[in-house]
């Protein structure tokens, strides 16, 4: 399968986290302006007495910055993959207008889906004291570690409302510089990724389907390579009778995909300000968050809100993507839908 790869992969996706540290393309400080467009079209949609889930692009008037959002779909489609805007003034706003600024935004770059069985198309990222070791525990509600992983969605954003008191720096990836590097040393395991790999479902599975997903780590479809990847799922998606097994040689092409990652050559670190806006695209990038401490006040502890987006224009995937995906039709895919799911966005 290695072979049918366009190796090197040399586009602006292919980035080295040690030269994209270097530039500042990926970080956009909201003027003024830009800010009071953003606090009008929020006050607007307000006035309709709607919910904030419901908020679309229309609702959302952006007569200005809506031209930068289109670059920034173009930037996660077609550049290097992710971009922050910096500068919103969140300690300043209640809530509903931080959440309603943030869809607003989402519904100008694409369609919200649901992060979770019950149907938040709003999610809240924070440590709620969760067992880390539970098989039913998605990390992100844990002070722990991460590891570089996808989401279930074209697009991850962030907002973040109040970082930690120590710790949990974003980090990103590039997998096709991540390929490159596993094409130049050991071609045998990159191989190895394109085999159908048991991730777990942690709980939340679709009526009829099993527990767990048989997907590709790396999938060569349409001239695109795309990445789907939870390590801690897919080891605990071995606790499945029925789960393909993973082989040694399997485990090790694993284990040097996560320490390319974990290469501080190759990827790139960053500390979320309050009132910055990180949009990642899912299908070329791998993300992750340190470990951290929080503040001991509960009114200052790490809060982030966090969005998934299906977006118009974005490639193809694989068939073996419904597994996850549900619907693979461009812009109306994503998410995590069950029998009882029923789409919300819970403000705190």
């Amino acid at each position: 399968m290695e072979h049918a790869l366009p190796l090197p992969f040399s586009g602006p996706s292919a980035w080295r986290g040690r030269d994209v540290a270097q530039r500042s393309d990926w970080l956009i400080e909201l003027t003024i302006q830009q800010i009071a467009e953003l606090e009008s079209a929020a006050a607007h949609y307000l006035s309709l007495g709607r919910d904030v889930g419901e908020i679309t692009a229309d609702a959302f008037p952006l007569p200005t910055f809506a031209a930068h959002l289109a670059s920034l779909s173009n930037t996660l489609l077609n550049g290097h993959g992710f971009e922050v805007l910096r500068g919103l003034p969140v300690a300043t706003y209640t809530q509903e207008t931080a959440a309603t600024i943030f869809c607003g935004i989402g519904a100008h770059l694409g369609r919200a889906r649901s992060q979770n069985a019950a149907g938040h198309i709003l999610g809240h990222v924070r440590n709620i004291g969760a067992d880390a070791n539970d098989t039913n525990t998605r990390i992100y509600q844990t002070a722990e570690r991460q590891t570089f992983h996808t989401d279930s969605a074209d697009v991850v954003g962030l907002l973040c409302l109040r970082e930690a008191q120590i710790g949990g720096m974003s980090l990103l990836v590039s997998v096709e510089t991540i390929a490159n590097r596993m094409a130049d040393t050991r071609p045998d395991l990159l191989a190895l990724l394109f085999d159908p790999i048991a991730t777990d479902r942690r709980g939340e599975v679709p009526e009829g389907a099993a527990p767990f997903m048989t997907i590709p780590v790396l999938s060569w479809h349409a001239g695109q390579l795309t990445v789907f990847y939870q390590r801690q799922y897919i080891e605990s998606a071995q606790r499945f009778d029925d789960a393909p097994r993973l082989t040694h040689k399997h485990i090790e092409a694993l284990d040097l995909f996560d320490a390319l990652a974990n290469d501080p050559d190759l990827h790139m670190s960053m500390q979320l300000q309050p009132g910055d806006m990180q949009f990642v695209y899912n299908h070329s990038q791998l993300h992750d968050r340190t470990g951290f401490t929080d503040w001991p006040d509960p009114d200052k502890r790490r809060h982030l809100m966090r969005l998934w987006l299906s977006i118009p224009g974005d490639r193809a995937l694989p068939e073996v993507f419904k597994e996850r995906y549900g619907s693979i039709e461009i812009g109306n895919r994503g998410g995590i839908i069950t029998a009882n799911t029923t789409l919300h966005a819970p403000l705190d």
